[in-house]
């Protein structure tokens, strides 16, 4: 009898040891994921702002991120590298045509309807992410029969896209810790997008070669979870308490409130948000355009006229890595100068690019190209930044959520208008980049007076709210 119970001790003994083992084991390969996912949250719930909610808008634009750069790389590789160079140009001149061009005439109702749905902005941002999520299956099945639902799939999560944008601009002022500034909440939410982007874009790639629908497949995914995610931020977001609706002017006449009637039984005109803000947002838009203008001025001409020693992929590469860097250092840089004389960092950075696109024109070559990409991606993060904490000083908290909304709906038409540009250029390199030298001017010299005058009277007063 205790032969057997000894036995018994034993068997026992020799299953708890195996099957402590296979613990060991699990937390093994568990810890990296768990460790990795509370290193993250850590980061992303840091000084407040898992308890106001921010942290969870990070998460969410980081998610954001991914799932658009997943769509990005099967859209590039579909109507960019599939085929030859001059057929490449017209197929990116049709997509441009046909989704960019109705783009342009939706995107000024994006911010006015938003405006209209205060109460329901998780559902928005939900519905956004839903939308691209669906659209996400539509492209996958076009990009593998060639078919022209692409196009218009296309537009649909280029407006999803910006409407999640223009959304999120306007929450982030609601989830603001304690001891947050506005830019310093903004520089958290994108680089979070930027390094979610940099994650997901080589995974994006390995899709690709699996299959050309795969990287869709996998946005679907990251969108569905966008859509859950969405509503877990808190219900403050949805308040609309107090907002009122800014439209964008610098005129001193129509300072005062929304509800007030208009001389001669008129409808009032555009609200005010002060000279400040709307110099600082045409000096962005100069920026935005600029942007827009590289991405496909460049990708067509390094396509073409490769850096010298490399291929034309490792060429885009090198730009985009270098736009890339400098984006995420002006974010950082953002963060680190937070709200500090915004304005002569606006007229600062747009010198500092129109420089480099002249010297880029002149003395064309691949280091200077790659150093362009570089600062305009710098400037273009550090001036948008500097353009919020101009949006927070200057405009009351009535109507700041959306003056968000507006200035967010004319930076994408910007950015519209500099692609268009750079699709119809002939690929000559120092021509384009003389272009790009006369679009930075163009906002530079406009908005130059305006922004020293408001940075020699260190800030006009607030406009009133009735």
């Amino acid at each position: 009898m205790n032969d057997v119970a000894a036995a018994d001790r034993g068997s026992g003994g020799g299953s708890g040891r195996v099957g402590g083992v296979v613990r060991s084991v699990g937390r093994a390969l568990h810890s990296p994921v768990t460790g990795t996912v509370r290193g993250i949250r850590k980061a992303t719930h840091a000084h407040g702002a898992g308890e106001s909610g921010l942290g969870k808008l990070i998460e969410l634009h980081a998610v954001n991120g991914a799932g658009d750069v997943m769509i990005t790389v099967a859209l590039a590789a579909t109507v960019f590298f599939a085929v030859p160079t001059d057929e490449a140009r017209g197929r990116v001149a049709l997509y441009l045509a046909i989704t960019m061009a109705p783009f342009t005439v939706l995107a000024p109702v994006i911010g006015p309807l938003l405006d209209r749905l205060p109460h329901g902005r998780r559902a928005a941002m939900a519905a956004a992410m839903l939308a691209r999520a669906l659209l996400a299956l539509v492209l996958s099945g076009a990009v593998a029969s060639g078919s022209i639902q692409l196009y218009p799939a296309a537009l649909g999560v280029l407006v999803a896209s910006r409407a999640y944008g223009v959304v999120r601009s306007a929450v982030v002022p609601r989830l603001l810790p304690p001891a947050f500034s506005l830019v310093k909440a903004n520089s958290r939410v994108t680089l979070a997008g930027l390094l979610a982007t940099g994650v997901a874009a080589p995974i994006a790639a390995g899709l690709h070669a699996v299959g050309d629908p795969w990287p869709l497949y996998g946005a679907f995914v990251i969108f569905i979870a966008g859509m859950f995610l969405s509503f877990s931020l808190p219900p403050k977001v949805d308040s609309a308490k107090g907002e009122y609706v800014a439209l964008l002017a610098a005129d001193e006449q129509h300072l005062h409130g929304p509800r007030r009637k208009a001389q001669n039984g008129r409808k009032p005109g555009l609200r005010t948000v002060g000279p400040a803000v709307t110099h600082a947002l045409g000096a962005n838009a100069a920026l935005r355009c600029l942007s827009g203008f590289l991405i496909f001025f460049l990708a067509f001409l390094l396509r073409e006229q490769p850096l010298t020693g490399q291929s034309a992929a490792v060429s885009l590469g090198m730009v985009g890595v270098a736009a890339g860097a400098g984006n995420a250092l002006g974010t950082a840089v953002g963060a680190w100068l937070r709200s500090r004389a915004p304005e002569i960092i606006i007229v600062t950075v747009v010198a500092v690019v129109l420089g480099a696109a002249i010297v880029a024109a002149v003395f064309f070559g691949a280091v200077l190209v790659a150093c362009l990409a570089a600062v305009a991606g710098f400037a273009q993060a550090l001036a948008k930044l500097s353009l919020d904490a101009l949006i927070q000083r200057d405009v009351p908290e009535a109507v700041r959520t959306s003056a968000f909304a507006r200035s967010e709906t004319l930076l994408q038409m910007a950015w519209v208008f500099g692609g268009a540009v750079g699709i119809v250029m002939p690929l000559n390199g120092a021509l384009g980049l003389a272009v790009a030298a006369v679009i930075v001017a163009a906002g530079w010299v406009t908005t130059l007076r305006g922004l020293l005058a408001s940075a020699r009277q260190g800030g006009r007063p607030r406009a009133r709210v009735a």
